[in-house]
């Protein structure tokens, strides 16, 4: 009988928590509606600037 590998058990639980408080977060983002994540980055992936 093989032994069960409780390292590769671990790993797999601690990915698992990672992710939904992940994907958590993200709900929590997107029902917050703030937008900073958009505004940081403009669509061609450079620095927007402000000239007075």
């Amino acid at each position: 009988m093989a032994k069960p590998n409780f390292a590769f058990q671990k790993r797999q639980k601690e990915l698992e928590k990672k992710k939904k408080t992940e994907e958590k977060l993200q709900r929590k983002l997107e029902k917050k509606g703030t937008g900073e994540e958009e505004s940081e980055q403009s669509p061609e992936g450079e620095e927007s600037v402000v000239e007075p």
